[in-house]
């Protein structure tokens, strides 16, 4: 019916309580309880006083009932009535009767010790048959509970001749003591009633009543005409200690009268119930330092027979290293050491406890506790590795394992279950935010997939924790290196056009050699190494004879002068793709739209103005002033068109989309970081080159052969490629004035600053064009 809180020892109510099924009439409703502390482990007695609510309403043994009065009744004859039963008690339980009003009876109450209060009809006035045969009478009891309950009774009055004597019972209250284990058929008393009448008017016969009083009339058999009772079935001291029977008495007339005879059964106790030992609080486990007084357990006794029959006394053998402390109340033990234990001498107590009462015969039971001696702890755990290093592929499956640590404990027990955690106040926090470790085996998960690109290695700490008490532990550090796969495809730079597709329009002139360099494909791949090594094809072109594409530069040159039976317009597709293992690709659509230059009209035009029949020394002359002059036009043309084809700042900057962008441009550019030179290789690597340590798999350290820069200034060196110091933007006045330095340079460079990051842009007169960031 109760619960405790374990956390807070807060006692509750964990069903229904009904003080009438616990207690029935008995008056204080007692709950005896026992409550165990732990840490110091104590044990306490709880007393529960059950208070009484009105929850039952007063209850008649029948609803309808019906009384047969002689018309010969003289006024202030009493009838006695079944008297109605509340279960509750005290001011909750019944208190008073009441009856409708009518000329012919009255309601009056007396006392009867435990019966209560029980009603009497009184005639108040003389019946006369062959005027009024019946009566209907309704009588109504009432609680004294607030708000009041009550209950009601139908009673019909049948108004009759003769019989007008009821039985008497010789006794008020017949009561008898009988023990609990008394069997079935013991005789328990005689009721006796008589009556005045003669005939069957003075046959009396006896019949149980009171069956809303439990189970009092299941347990007991009467004689309906000698009036012996007798046990019919078990009884049980533990279930029900009193018993109140009512015994109607009613005599054979043709109007039988009757009368309640009550009697009282109360049980004696004997000792049959052995003793019961509960263990409420157990520790098994007992390490062999410890101290005297330890305690072991916490265990509870009860018997549930009475007096002497309930006491009990507990004990353990004594050449174990145990004994028992008894409580105040002697319902509770503690069982502790007595002397210090040694697991090399015995390694487990198997303590047998005797809990003996005190009646006659003595009834006793017994509990074997099994108890483990345990070792200290004084071994750490110990990794396998230290320290550990792991490789992980990038773009892993999250939520997947990736690796796993072991530590072993040279303990036994408890004390060698390794747990394993995460030490989150070590370096690389933010990144083991995204791990995390069974603490069981080791194993570590990562909760989010690994970009190579944005994360290249991290370290952090793992602590390994016995079970031990106290605990001990030791930590390793683990080196995570992330390993780059495949999985940016390359991005094309140029063309771009201005819807964002790659696509890009170059116009050329018609007579251009081999060898000409009509533009550059640029791309870049976010990945590093092989991954990020992009090589270039012609994927589609509508003449194979008129174009070539540099595989390795993404450069498009012509093979053969243009005729004039070639189209004006010819569309390649390039598709540029990685080196991967699964390799990834972009294509780029370059159209080609020759045109005739303006010097090839204008040449044709002086041409045909000459008179063939001009003399030789003229013709002479004419030749060479006309050669100049196309010459001289030519060369303007070629110029105009080299500035064409090298972009400015504006416009290259209109075609660079990816602002973060820091992946390799061009298979061979250089640049420099502190003291050193940087220059990041295709598959043409230079054969002199050699890698730096701790840098990407495609850069390359060069001797340095930079000429002397001015801060926020940049300029070529031997081999024609550019190195830059700088300290903050570089703004358009030093644009210019670097380009006055450079003077009849080939090479124009140009800075930009993008989110943070510079971005150098190199263009010459040949058409290469590069750009690469640099942070």
């Amino acid at each position: 019916m109760f619960t405790v809180n374990a956390r807070d020892g807060v006692l509750l109510v964990n069903q229904r309580v009904d003080r009438e099924e616990i207690c029935a009439n008995t008056v204080p409703c007692i709950i005896t309880l026992k409550a165990v502390v732990e840490n110091p482990l104590e044990m306490h007695q709880i007393t529960i006083e059950i208070l009484d609510v009105n929850d039952n309403s007063p209850k008649f043994p029948e609803h309808n009932y019906t009384l047969e009065v002689l018309e010969s009744a003289v006024v202030g004859s009493r009838f006695q009535m079944e008297g109605a039963l509340d279960l509750d008690v005290g001011l909750n339980s019944l208190q008073s009767y009441k009856l409708n009003n009518n000329q012919y009876f009255r309601m009056e109450t007396e006392e009867s010790g435990e019966d209560g209060k029980v009603p009497f009809l009184i005639l108040q006035r003389a019946l006369d048959r062959e005027q009024t045969a019946q009566h209907w009478l309704l009588l109504t009891a009432s609680d004294g509970g607030k708000p009041s309950k009550s209950g009601a009774i139908n009673i019909t009055v049948t108004v009759s001749d003769v019989n007008d004597n009821s039985p008497v019972c010789d006794k008020q209250k017949y009561a008898i003591t009988i023990k609990e284990n008394a069997p079935a058929g013991t005789f328990l008393l005689k009721v006796n009633a008589f009556d005045s009448d003669e005939g069957v008017n003075g046959e009396i016969e006896y019949s149980l009543r009171g069956k809303l009083r439990g189970l009092s009339s299941d347990l007991f058999e009467l004689d309906s005409t000698t009036g012996k009772l007798t046990v019919k079935e078990g009884l049980d001291y533990e279930e029900k200690q009193v018993y109140e029977i009512k015994v109607l008495a009613a005599d054979k007339g043709a109007v039988p009268l009757s009368t309640h005879c009550n009697v009282v059964v109360r049980i004696e106790d004997v000792n049959d119930n052995q003793p019961e030992i509960e263990i409420t609080s157990l520790s098994s486990h007992i390490p062999e330092n410890a101290p005297l007084g330890t305690v072991v357990a916490l265990m509870g006794v009860t018997d549930l027979d009475s007096g002497v029959n309930g006491q009990v006394v507990c004990s353990v053998p004594a050449h174990l290293p145990f004994d028992l402390k008894p409580s105040l109340d002697g319902h509770s033990y503690s069982l502790v050491t007595k002397d210090y234990l040694d697991k090399e001498t015995t390694h487990m107590y198997d303590i047998t406890i005797t809990a003996k009462d005190l009646g006659s015969p003595a009834l006793s039971s017994t509990k074997v506790i099994q108890v483990n001696v345990l070792d200290v702890n004084d071994n750490r755990p110990l990794f396998t590795e230290s320290p550990y290093t792991f490789y992980v592929p990038e773009n892993n499956k999250a939520g997947m394992s990736v690796f796993s640590l072991s530590a072993t404990d040279a303990d036994g027990g408890d004390n060698a279950v390794v747990k394993y955690s995460m030490d989150r106040n070590s370096p690389g926090s933010t990144e083991i935010s995204f791990l995390n470790i069974n603490e069981d085996n080791g194993t570590i998960y990562a909760l989010k997939s690994f970009d190579f690109e944005t994360l290249k290695t991290f370290q952090f700490h793992v602590v390994a924790s016995d079970s031990g008490t106290p605990s001990l532990s030791s930590n390793v550090t683990v080196n995570v290196f992330i390993l780059d796969q495949n999985d940016n495809a390359p991005v094309i730079l140029y063309p771009v056009s201005s819807n964002g597709s790659a696509e890009g329009v170059e116009e050329i002139p018609r007579n251009v050699n081999a060898g000409y360099v009509v533009t550059k494909v640029r791309a870049y791949d976010a990945d590093i190494g092989y991954n990020s090594w992009l090589l270039f094809s012609l994927q589609e072109v509508t003449e194979h004879s008129l174009f070539t594409l540099d595989r390795y530069t993404g450069q498009i040159k012509t093979l053969r002068p243009f005729t004039e039976t070639d189209e004006a317009e010819h569309k390649l597709v390039i598709l540029v793709k990685d080196n991967g293992n699964v390799s990834l690709s972009a294509t780029a659509t370059v159209i080609v739209k020759v045109v005739e230059p303006k010097e090839a009209f204008a040449a044709s035009d002086v041409k045909s103005s000459t008179k063939a029949d001009e003399d030789t020394n003229v013709t002479f002359y004419l030749m060479i002033t006309l050669g100049s002059v196309s010459a001289l036009f030519l060369i303007s043309i070629i110029v105009l068109i080299a500035m064409q084809c090298s972009k400015t700042t504006e416009y290259t900057s209109k075609y660079l989309q990816e602002a973060n962008y820091d992946g390799t441009l061009c298979h061979s550019i250089q640049y420099r970081s502190g003291d050193k030179r940087y220059m990041l290789v295709g598959p043409r690597m230079s054969i002199g080159s050699t890698i730096v340590p701790g840098s990407h798999a495609n850069t390359l350290v060069l001797p340095d052969r930079r000429r002397t820069c001015e801060e926020s200034s940049c300029s070529t060196d031997e081999t024609g490629y550019f190195s830059a110091q700088t300290s903050g933007t570089i703004t358009t006045a030093d644009k210019k004035r670097r380009k006055k330095q450079e003077g009849n340079r080939s090479t124009l460079y140009s800075v930009y600053r993008v989110r943070g990051e510079f971005l150098f842009h190199a263009h010459s007169e040949n058409g290469f064009n590069n750009k690469i960031n640099v942070s």
